[in-house]
């Protein structure tokens, strides 16, 4: 089971990554090989982050980030990865674990226009194929590439590590592809014990909504706190279905219940962002986006309110904040045709060109915070380059090392 922020978890760092695999006749792809909670993974590291990146989905994770000597482990792990594999099971679920891409995103459980994808698409479940590894400039790059089937085309996903930054930087170019697709990152984190430990913010957002129909079925051993449908415009004020509201800022909570609930994103703003502040560790995680391009954010609220297979009510404490272009989690069929949200003028889908290909570049770090620092209330580029500025509602800031040009090819995707 991932550990939570502040959590001791292996050396990490520039010693454990001096401890590649130096034999001269292996390939640059064995070098950096290992077997990690059951999965064949590539792994990448710098002084300040350890990364992990498994062959089958191309799921990312475990992550530790290095901030000021003592490690992080932000993302989660299913409890049943080092169980025996349940050949039932789509290869998602068999390796569920930190970040994945998702092309298309959703459970995709009808088919569209003849495509029948797999939950999340195969950009989740399939065989990712290793293309490079490179350590130059102070940049260490890690290149892979899928080739699809459902939908011919090809995903060719980078992930990197810059030395200085708390952060991993991840870009997926999808190519060859033509008409609507919906899309999206799935980071999912694993909170500690303590009710209301970490508390979570966004970057303005102009709606957000709770999934319109039963997330969970009691008569399928699942159950769900949230009314369905009901729309909002404050995460510590969201309708309960029995009445009241819940606090969607604060986690854990809710303990026996899973929840689905989406926000899209002010596109205003010259980057959009995510933050879980643990003020007891003094920590917070954050992901940046380019809001025309990932138009939403979907809160995917795990804890324990699934008793069906594989999840058993063990997969708790965990939330998913996910950046999608996407009609909530159902899929590409229901993103593409009109929906509440379509409707509304918040689009759910891309249309792609098989001449251009789409580039979808995304930011997720970590960075130490002062003392008192209670939860993140702005994210701004700072005054000196590649530096960002985290404010919190109390007036503490912190500063961390961040690419945020990184972001730029997104716009020139989405146009």
């Amino acid at each position: 089971m991932a550990e939570p922020p502040g959590a001791s978890f292996g050396r990490g760092g520039r010693q454990n990554c001096q401890n590649q695999k130096t034999n001269d006749t292996m390939k640059p792809e064995a070098r950096i090989q290992r077997v990690v909670h059951s999965q064949l993974s590539w792994r990448l590291c710098n002084r300040e982050v350890e990364a992990y990146v498994t062959e089958l989905g191309g799921h990312l994770g475990p992550v530790t980030f290095q901030l000021k000597g003592k490690p992080a482990q932000p993302f989660s792990l299913a409890p049943w990865a080092d169980e025996p594999v349940d050949p039932a099971l789509p290869p998602l679920l068999q390796v569920l674990r930190g970040d994945f891409f998702c092309l298309p995103f959703g459970g995709n459980a009808a088919p569209y226009r003849g495509e029948q994808h797999p939950p999340h698409g195969e950009t989740a479940n399939g065989k990712w194929s290793f293309e490079s590894f490179e350590t130059q400039g102070g940049r260490t790059s890690l290149s892979l590439r899928l080739r699809t089937m459902a939908r011919a085309g090809r995903v060719d996903k980078t992930i990197a590590l810059v030395e200085g930054h708390t952060a991993v930087y991840c870009r997926h170019t999808v190519s060859g592809m033509a008409g609507a697709m919906n899309f999206g990152h799935h980071p999912m984190l694993k909170f500690p014990e303590t009710p209301g430990s970490g508390v979570i913010t966004t970057s303005p957002f102009v709606h957000g909504q709770v999934f319109p129909g039963p997330f969970e079925l009691p008569e399928n051993c699942g159950y769900s706190f949230l009314k369905p449908g009901a729309e909002f415009d404050n995460l510590e004020r969201v309708p309960a279905l029995t009445g009241g509201v819940a606090d969607l800022s604060r986690y854990p909570a809710r303990r026996g219940f899973e929840d689905l609930v989406l926000l899209i994103s002010d596109t205003r703003v010259p980057f959009a962002w995510t933050a879980v502040t643990f003020p007891k560790q003094r920590q917070v995680w954050f992901s940046l986006k380019d809001p025309r391009l990932l138009r939403a954010t979907i809160f995917w609220i795990s804890n324990g309110g699934r008793y069906y297979r594989p999840w058993n009510g063990r997969h708790h404490n965990v939330m998913g904040l996910e950046d999608v272009t996407s009609f909530f989690h159902l899929g590409l069929a229901e993103s593409a045709r009109k929906n509440l949200l379509s409707q509304k003028g918040y689009p759910t889908v891309m249309q792609l060109s098989a001449q251009k290909p789409l580039v979808v570049p995304y930011i997720m770090g970590m960075a130490a915070l002062p003392a008192g620092f209670d939860r993140v209330a702005s994210i701004a580029a700072g005054a000196e380059k590649d530096t960002l500025v985290l404010t919190a509602r109390n007036g503490k800031r912190a500063l961390t090392k961040i690419a945020l040009d990184f972001l730029r090819p997104a716009v020139e995707g989405a146009a």
